[in-house]
């Protein structure tokens, strides 16, 4: 049976998948998951609510971390050799943006591209963080892994734990790699608080850009 603390870790990122593979790729269906995920995560909340504190410093690690990884992961898209070296698989092209793109506001509504924003920052980065950093990390060097304090570092645990991370960005592989593990060395000397700081400020980042430059491929 799994305990209280297991499941408050797991829940949201788990409702997250299984909504994604249930529901179409769409607007509407996206706000819809983000709606559970943010139920699932308040519950976690509650549960979990020691994990959750955060001191100045690691706030400001987490900030100045976030925008890193924005940058690393928006502007090198410009140059012509990172896009077909550094994604995955080697030698590919990334797709032109779909046109109409379905978060287009022009397409979906004000209201929808918003609630895209609102699932992309405030609720799946937390969700992802709260499984990758916390919960995974640390049950991949026990069972009981609760009782293992985030602040060790172990190198094979923190090498899955971005690698299975990266497995959800397809085809920027490489980048979510790197940029997982710049989340994972935050949340070992920062905490996970500080880890999700940065995801929320990465996600937040990259969802302007994506709105005002028209820059859908990224969603």
């Amino acid at each position: 049976m799994i305990d209280q603390k297991t499941l408050a870790a797991v829940l949201p990122f788990g409702v997250w998948i299984a909504l994604m593979t249930l529901l179409p790729q769409n607007a509407a269906a996206y706000a819809t998951r983000s709606a559970a995920t943010a139920a699932a995560l308040a519950w976690s909340c509650f549960i979990l609510k020691p994990c959750w504190r955060i001191s100045s410093r690691a706030l400001s690690w987490g900030i100045a971390a976030g925008v890193f990884v924005a940058a690393f992961w928006i502007f090198p898209e410009n140059w012509g050799w990172y896009r077909r070296w550094i994604l995955w698989p080697i030698g590919a092209e990334l797709p032109p943006d779909a046109a109409p793109a379905p978060y287009d506001p022009a397409v979906c509504g004000w209201t929808l591209t918003i609630a895209k924003l609102v699932g992309s920052a405030f609720v799946i980065a937390p969700a992802e963080e709260l499984f990758f950093r916390s919960f995974l990390y640390r049950r991949l060097q026990s069972r009981d892994w609760w009782a293992v304090p985030l602040s060790r570092f172990d190198v094979s645990a923190f090498v899955w734990s971005a690698g299975l991370f990266c497995l959800e960005h397809p085809p920027r592989f490489v980048v979510a790699a790197a940029c997982g593990a710049v989340y994972g060395f935050t949340a070992v000397r920062h905490g996970l608080g500080a880890a999700i700081v940065a995801h929320v400020v990465t996600n937040l980042l990259l969802a302007l850009h994506v709105i005002y430059h028209g820059a859908w491929g990224f969603w």
